[in-house]
């Protein structure tokens, strides 16, 4: 059988201030906008580039729709990282604080969430 599906190419998120937003996403993690443009029914679009990784984050400031405002618990991206402890003093030192961790795992992975503008969770693990 062959695959109905043959790449993951994105994952889109609204965002209320795309600066503020792509701002973040660059100093926290250092990904990197690879292109923006308007949709034609006038949404801001930013791309991002994930380091090792095929995959992009999709931005999207749609205006007249509100801010947004994301539930607790609905959905996090996870970025692995090689040393949790360079990471926690790097977000520290742009001014992003841990929301939660790092914790270990019964795995040995030891994990930690940081909050995106929004409320969005992002997760990082350092994996043994």
């Amino acid at each position: 059988m062959s695959a109905v599906v043959c790449k993951f190419l994105h994952t889109r998120m609204r965002v209320s201030d795309l600066d503020k937003s792509v701002e973040f996403y660059n100093k926290v993690f250092g990904l990197e906008v690879s292109r923006r443009h308007e949709s034609p029914r006038g949404s801001k679009l930013v791309f991002l580039t994930v380091p090792n990784s095929d995959e992009e984050i999709e931005l999207t400031y749609f205006p007249g729709s509100g801010t947004v405002e994301v539930q607790e618990d609905l959905m996090h991206l996870a970025f692995e990282v090689e040393s949790m402890t360079e990471f926690e003093s790097h977000a520290q030192s742009v001014g992003v604080p841990l929301s939660d961790g790092p914790t270990t795992s019964s795995s040995g992975s030891i994990f930690a969430f940081v909050d995106a503008p929004d409320g969005y969770e992002i997760e990082v693990i350092q994996r043994p």
